[in-house]
C-alpha cells in the first residue's frame, strides 16, 4: 500500500470564513442521525461556542453518538458549567494534553492538537482552518479572520472518520502503526461511502509518530511537478528550506509563485520573521502580497489548473514539525478554479505587493535577521527530530478536571 491513499468520486465544496461554515456545519449536526465526531484546537464559550454546544448537546438527547475532542492549549479556559451540560446531555467529551498553569501561564504550548475536522453520519465531513469563535464572523471588523474549509462527501470521509477516532485515551498505549494503517492490520477495509463526485481527494495528516512530514512533502511534490502557477495564502509562513528551494526553483523555471501572507498579523513576531525570508525568495522571482484587510488565518494553496489544498496546517515549525494536523489535497479542476479565484480577488482587492526593489538593499539588521532566518529553515527539522517523539494523547474531562478551568480563570488567548 502506498503511504497515501487518494480516494475517486467526491463531491467538494469550498467554504469561506464562518458566515459560510458555521451555519452549514450546525445545518448538518441538527441533521445527525447516528454519530457527529468534532475535533477542535479552539472552543470559546461565546456566540459560536454556545450555539455548537446547543446543537450537541442536542444531538446527544436525542440519541445520536457525540464526541467532541478540544484542545488543551487552544481550548483550556471552557468553565465548569459550560463542561457540565456536555456531560450530562451525554457528549463524550475529551482534551488534548490539559495541563494545569505555571504561575498564571500557560506552559503547554508544544505539539497541539491544531487540526479542525467534523464527521456526520461517517457519510459527510469537513475538514479546514476554522476554530469554534466569533472571531472568524466578518461582523468583528478589522479582527476577523480570513479562512476557509472543505465540505467533503463520498469514499474519503472513510479516512477522515478513521484519523478522527485514532487518539488513544490516557491510560492506553499508544497504536504501534499509523493511523492509515489500522484496517491493513485488522486485515478488513472500512466500509467506504458511495461516490458522490468527481473529485479525487486525500487525506494527509501530521503527527509525531510515523507522519512527521506527510502534508510537507506533498507540497514539495506538487511544487516540482508546477508549470503554470503556484498561489499560496497561508497564516504564518515559515517554512523548510526544502520547501523553501522548490518555491525558489519553481518560480526560476518560469512557474507564477505568488504567496499570500500576514499584512495585518494577529502576531507581530511571526510576521517579523517571515519578512526576513522575503529578500531571498523575491530575488527568485516569487511573487509576494501581504493581505491587509485583516488578520489572514487561511492555509490554502492552488497548483496549475487541478490541485488544491486546504486544511489546518501552516508552513511554518509548530505545523510542519510539532503540532497534529490534517490537509485534505483535492485534484478538481471546478474547486480549484473556485478557490483560485477567490484567492486572486483577495490579492487584487485587499494585498499589498511588496516591491523587490525596496528588498535590494536592506538595512544591516534585516540582513543579519535573513541570514539567521534562512539557516534556521534550514536546520530546525534536524533539531526537532533529535527530541524524543510524544504519542498523542487526550484524556476524558471529569468533573475533578472540569473545575481546574473555571471561568474565573479564563484569559485572552492567541490563536493559531
Amino acid at each position: 500500500m502506498s503511504r497515501w491513499q487518494w480516494r475517486e468520486g467526491n463531491r467538494v465544496r469550498l467554504l469561506e470564513n464562518g458566515e459560510q461554515f458555521f451555519p452549514r456545519v450546525f445545518e448538518c449536526i441538527a441533521a445527525a442521525r447516528e454519530e457527529v465526531i468534532i475535533e477542535t484546537f479552539i472552543l470559546f464559550e461565546d456566540a459560536v461556542g454556545r450555539e455548537l454546544q446547543g446543537l450537541i448537546t442536542a444531538a446527544a438527547r436525542r440519541g445520536v453518538r457525540v464526541e467532541l475532542t478540544v484542545d488543551g492549549y487552544g481550548s483550556e479556559s471552557l468553565s465548569q458549567d459550560f463542561i457540565r451540560d456536555l456531560q450530562a446531555a451525554g457528549v463524550e467529551l475529551h482534551m488534548f494534553e490539559p495541563a494545569r498553569r505555571l504561575f498564571g501561564s500557560r506552559v503547554n504550548i508544544l505539539r497541539r492538537l491544531h487540526r479542525k475536522i467534523v464527521v456526520i453520519d461517517r457519510r459527510l465531513a469537513f475538514v479546514g482552518g476554522i476554530n469554534y469563535s466569533v472571531d472568524h464572523l466578518l461582523d468583528q471588523g478589522q479582527k476577523s479572520k480570513q479562512d476557509y474549509a472543505v465540505e467533503v462527501e463520498g469514499p474519503v470521509v472513510a479516512d477522515i472518520h478513521l484519523l478522527a477516532g485514532s487518539l488513544p485515551r490516557s491510560g492506553r498505549p499508544p497504536p504501534r502503526h499509523g493511523w492509515w494503517r489500522h484496517w491493513r492490520r485488522s486485515g478488513a477495509a472500512p466500509a467506504l461511502p458511495a461516490a458522490a463526485g468527481e473529485a479525487r481527494v486525500l487525506l494527509a495528516s501530521r503527527d509525531n509518530q510515523l507522519h512527521r512530514d506527510d502534508i510537507e512533502r506533498l507540497y514539495r511534490i506538487a511544487l516540482r511537478s508546477a508549470r503554470q502557477r503556484v498561489v499560496i495564502a497561508n497564516a504564518y509562513f515559515f517554512p523548510g528550506y526544502r520547501l523553501i528551494r522548490e518555491l525558489r526553483k519553481a518560480a526560476r523555471r518560469g512557474v507564477q509563485v505568488q504567496l499570500i501572507l500576514q499584512g495585518n498579523p494577529d502576531m507581530p513576531w511571526v510576521s517579523l520573521l517571515t519578512r526576513a525570508l522575503y529578500r531571498h525568495l523575491a530575488r527568485a522571482g516569487v511573487e509576494i502580497h501581504e493581505y491587509c484587510a485583516r488578520p489572514i488565518h487561511a492555509k490554502v494553496a492552488v497548483i496549475d489548473a487541478e490541485w488544491a489544498t486546504v486544511g489546518s496546517s501552516n508552513l511554518d515549525p509548530l505545523s510542519l514539525a510539532l503540532n497534529l494536523e490534517a490537509n485534505l489535497f483535492i485534484h478538481d479542476r471546478e474547486f480549484t478554479a473556485g478557490l483560485h479565484s477567490n484567492l486572486q480577488e483577495l490579492i487584487q482587492k485587499h494585498c499589498r505587493r511588496v516591491n523587490p526593489e525596496q528588498l535590494r538593499h536592506p538595512p544591516l539588521g534585516a540582513l543579519l535577521l535573513s541570514y539567521l532566518a534562512y539557516h534556521c529553515t534550514r536546520y530546525f527539522p534536524a533539531l526537532i527530530r533529535s527530541l524524543p517523539s510524544m504519542a498523542p494523547v487526550r484524556e476524558a474531562l471529569t468533573r475533578p478536571q472540569a473545575a481546574l478551568a473555571d471561568s474565573e480563570k479564563a484569559l485572552p488567548q492567541e490563536e493559531r
